[in-house]
């Protein structure tokens, strides 16, 4: 080999160090620097990620639905589906406020002389007898309580204390 081809062979791998150099260091950096032309021009940054999913923030409303104003003017109050509330005004004077709960085949009856929770007695619906051996105010005796028809507009109660012989009998009509 001649001295002039190994100068040349030195030269080109000294060459190709040098570019392989400045292809490493160029990988290696994080951003990559502006061009000469490009001064004022924004660059996008990298934000890292939440590794926490977004949570929705989008409210669902179908337009089908009835408006605010009609459900208001048609909603009866209700906990459940097996949970009805009834207001009766009885004579003599009375105000009894029923909560029938249709699984448990229980009314939970409130007047101004107590509450008590009878059990229904009969399988029928009409009239349905619902009793208990407490009397309205939680006391010895007894209450029953009997409403006719599929939508309870009539009802009676009977109630009586320690003299069993001595019962106050209302009829009650449902408040519409």
């Amino acid at each position: 080999m001649s001295l002039e081809l190994l100068k040349q062979l030195r030269t080109s791998v000294a060459l190709t160090g040098l570019l392989a150099g400045a292809l490493t260091i160029s990988a290696c950096q994080q951003q990559s620097e502006p061009e000469a032309g490009m001064e004022g021009v924004s660059t996008e940054e990298s934000v890292p990620m939440s590794a926490e999913p977004a949570e929705p923030s989008d409210v669902v409303v179908n337009s089908e639905d009835a408006s605010l104003n009609e459900v208001e003017d048609d909603t009866v109050a209700s906990v459940n589906s097996g949970v009805t509330q009834i207001l009766y005004l009885c004579s003599p004077e009375l105000k009894v406020d029923a909560t029938y709960k249709e699984e448990t085949n229980q009314v939970v009856v409130a007047t101004d002389m107590g509450t008590v929770t009878l059990n229904q007695t009969n399988e029928g619906t009409n009239p349905e007898v619902f009793e208990v051996a407490t009397s309205i105010d939680g006391g010895q005796g007894f209450t029953q309580w009997r409403v006719a028809h599929e939508a309870r507009d009539t009802g009676v109660m009977r109630t009586a204390g320690t003299d069993e012989a001595n019962v106050d009998t209302f009829e009650c009509n449902k408040v519409s």
